[in-house]
């Protein structure tokens, strides 16, 4: 399996921007997909964004779309994922997870998928 450390959460304030990074070691990181995920307090964890092993398919939640941007540079091993315009129903753990697509390329949506997880990263927007 594939080692994840993400980074980047903190306290911001409605209509800020956080960058948080995902870094990864352990096996190649560019046969796995990468995804975002987030779970607030006492709600189920759910996806927010993925991108393919190249990077040339991404995927986004309804919520984040337009305001999230997912990236990966497999140079670097590491992830990222880029929101803007936060607001307060954003505030969450934030997960990355590394999941392996087989042959195909192609963007996981569903937690099952993912084989491997960081330990998360606090993001709170403030009003």
């Amino acid at each position: 399996q594939v080692q994840l450390v993400e980074s980047g959460g903190g306290l911001v304030q409605a209509g800020g921007s956080l960058r948080l990074s995902c870094a990864t070691s352990g096996r190649t990181f560019s046969h796995y997909a990468m995804g975002w995920f987030r779970q607030a307090p006492g709600k189920e964890r759910e996806f927010v964004a993925g991108i393919s092993r190249s990077g040339n398919f991404i995927s986004y939640a309804d919520s984040v779309k337009g305001r999230f941007t997912i990236s990966r540079e497999n140079a670097k091993n590491t992830a990222y994922l880029q929101m803007n315009s936060l607001k307060t129903e954003d505030t969450a753990v934030y997960y990355c997870a590394a999941g392996r697509t087989g042959g195909g390329e192609y963007v996981p949506r569903l937690i099952r998928e993912y084989e491997s997880w960081g330990q998360g990263t606090q993001v709170t927007v403030s009003s």
